[in-house]
């Protein structure tokens, strides 16, 4: 049977921007569809944009800490306007590029909204025309939560909305406690923003390590961003101007200019026409593949954060060129989501690989934890305060070392670095005989000699 297509991707984002790619690059005939930006959420509304306004945010800082170093600084101002329109022009770039490479490569784009109309056809909106393709994949990515089921939902943003806003708040709460809602926090405070964290649970970053998490509380409230924890609201509503009257699960009533919901992303697969094709999902609505990304139908792939595995950009792209290998190499490759190096780029910064204290230590029996806490160089001179946090989870046994994790300036390049010796299988004994880079803060990763304490059977053992 002949079709229109070798391969038609349906999402411009990083995973089916780099299948489109590789696909057409080896001379077969490929089509994209994306109807909103070629780039997806990370170049258009997420991990770009978002270091973009972390390092907007440091200038505060900076300009404090001069003083410390000799330098005089004068009077300073923040134009909210300003850092929005570099943002657009940057990322507009950035989608340049995607398209760029994309026809490239032979790659035929579509700026339209696509959907499936059986196991090898593909409908156009714009065109109002159903293609064919002998393999299709569907890589659009998930959105945020909306949470419509808290009444007055309609009067707060997600993070698609932040970088965006018309004005900068002088107030906001943020609710949720995941990466997106803490980056933004940092994000918020730094520009001068009043900010409040309204979280549901016990503490911050739920599924990272427990020491990462109480020292951020620590030092977020230290900064001066406010943390309620088992707090939800129970509904917005409209206050005086253009005033938000949040209502708190314990009664009391805050006043802001702005809500920001950051209360988890659900996969974009409503309307897709999925049923058409009998492409299976799971009970949370992502899209159910196995481990060459393929769903129970066997002509339709998925790839990246649609899928409910690790979301994560490098992650989509790995499994794109897995898809590629495997479909078109002649090469079966599987995506390896091991040892996943990961930052969250709050403030102070957070780089983490591998196991968690408490993950490692109902794996394994005997544990050695490494951990070291230091005021770091760089804040001596201004006297800021703070603390840096260095820690490594050692299987005792085997004297490998299965979880890293640092807070601190530069915490998520020294991660990418860490990961790479974890990756190889690195000892702590490779740590300890590797020499230490002085003055840095990354020494301390290889000169924690002795552990702080040891865990057995579950039970931490202190010396």
């Amino acid at each position: 049977m002949s079709y229109d297509y070798d391969l038609f991707v349906i999402g411009g984002g990083s995973g089916g921007v780099r299948a489109a790619r590789r696909v057409a690059g080896l001379g077969k005939k490929v089509g994209i569809a994306e109807e909103s930006r070629y780039g997806g959420t990370c170049v258009i509304r997420g991990c770009v944009p978002k270091k973009l306004y972390v390092y907007a945010s440091h200038f505060s800082e900076h300009f404090e800490d001069a003083a410390g170093y000799g330098w005089t600084v004068g009077e300073t101002s923040f134009d909210w306007k300003t850092l929005v329109a570099n943002k657009e022009r940057e990322i507009t770039r950035l989608e340049g590029l995607y398209r760029k490479g994309l026809e490239g490569a032979g790659a035929e784009l579509f700026d339209t909204r696509a959907e499936l109309r059986g196991p090898h056809e593909v409908w156009l909106k714009n065109e109002d025309r159903i293609v064919t393709a002998e393999r299709i994949v569907i890589a659009v990515g998930g959105t945020p939560n909306p949470h419509k089921d808290l009444e007055g939902h309609e009067l707060a943003i997600v993070s698609d909305q932040a970088f965006d806003l018309t004005e900068l708040p002088e107030k906001i709460i943020i609710a949720g406690a995941g990466y997106i809602a803490v980056e933004f926090a940092g994000i918020f405070h730094g520009l001068g923003v009043d900010v409040t964290i309204l979280y549901r649970g016990m503490e911050i970053l739920s599924g990272f390590d427990d020491d990462v998490r109480e020292m951020l509380h620590e030092q977020y409230e230290e900064h001066g961003i406010k943390i309620i924890t088992h707090q939800v609201f129970s509904k917005l509503e409209k206050g005086s101007d253009r005033a938000i009257r949040a209502h708190l699960s314990d009664g009391d009533v805050m006043d802001v200019d702005q809500v920001f919901l950051a209360l988890g992303r659900v996969p974009m697969t409503d309307g897709l026409g999925l049923e058409h094709a009998g492409v299976e999902l799971d009970q949370r609505g992502f899209i159910k593949v196995n481990e060459y990304s393929r769903t129970n139908v066997g002509s339709i792939w998925a790839l990246g954060d649609v899928t409910g595995r690790e979301q994560l950009t490098p992650v989509a792209i790995h499994q794109a060129m897995c898809f590629v290998a495997t479909e078109y190499l002649d090469r079966p490759e599987r995506p390896d989501h091991e040892l996943i190096p990961t930052a969250v780029f709050s403030q102070p910064e957070i780089g983490t690989v591998g196991l968690t204290e408490h993950d490692a230590a109902e794996k394994f029996r005997n544990l050695e934890v490494y951990k070291a806490t230091f005021r770091p160089m760089k804040y001596v001179l201004p006297n800021r305060q703070g603390k840096m946090l260095m820690k490594l989870i050692v299987d005792a046994d085997s004297n490998r070392v299965v979880g890293a994790h640092i807070l601190g300036p530069d915490a998520g390049e020294m991660a990418q670095l860490i990961g790479i010796a974890m990756k190889m299988g690195a000892s702590k004994a490779d740590f300890d005989r590797t020499m230490a880079l002085h003055p840095s803060a990354a020494e301390e990763l290889v000169t924690m000699y002795e552990p702080t304490y040891r865990i057995i059977d579950g039970k931490r053992q202190d010396d």
